[in-house]
């Protein structure tokens, strides 16, 4: 793997993080929040958009995580998050960046050991696995979490192909 971006995208706040994976260890790179000011919805997406493509400029990552949309408070607040999805998106698969998203029940899980986990056990659990001096901010937490379970879910992944390959001492 090398370098993975994480993206837990909103409409008014977009965290990302980035983790560095050598070998079997995982090291922060860095993380923040995109704050979109109130302008027009349309100018929000287009911050998104430059946002992430600027960060993905910068830190060449070779993989990208986002957060699948979940059923929000309203339709209309699920719209709106899909669409800053798709900005982020957009911008990922621009730079010819493999795109990976995972449900947030499916992230808890993978960081705390259950999907029901709150944002401070998340932001703990960041801190703890990057060995962070402090807990970094929600969304910025969120997003390196998410960074993390696809680190996790890639790892697996390698370890299960490897265990088909061979059987008995025997290549299949």
């Amino acid at each position: 793997m090398a370098i993975v971006m994480g993206v837990d995208p909103g409409s008014r706040k977009t965290g990302f993080g980035l983790v560095n994976v050598v070998g079997s260890r995982t090291e922060y790179v860095t993380s923040g929040v995109i704050r979109i000011p109130d302008i027009a919805f349309p100018e929000r997406l287009k911050l998104i958009f430059d946002s992430v493509t600027q960060l993905i400029e910068q830190h060449c990552p070779q993989e990208f995580a986002i957060e699948q949309v979940f059923m929000a408070k309203s339709a209309g607040s699920a719209l709106k998050l899909g669409q800053a999805r798709g900005a982020a998106i957009v911008a990922a698969v621009n730079q010819n960046l493999p795109v990976a998203e995972y449900e947030a029940r499916k992230v808890k899980q993978a960081i705390t050991g259950t999907g029901a986990a709150d944002k401070l056990q998340v932001q703990h659990m960041v801190k703890n696995l990057l060995k962070l001096p402090a807990c970094p901010q929600e969304d910025a937490a969120d997003a390196l979490a998410i960074a993390l379970c696809h680190v996790n879910s890639q790892q697996h992944l390698l370890k299960l192909a490897r265990a088909r390959s061979f059987r008995r001492g025997r290549m299949v």
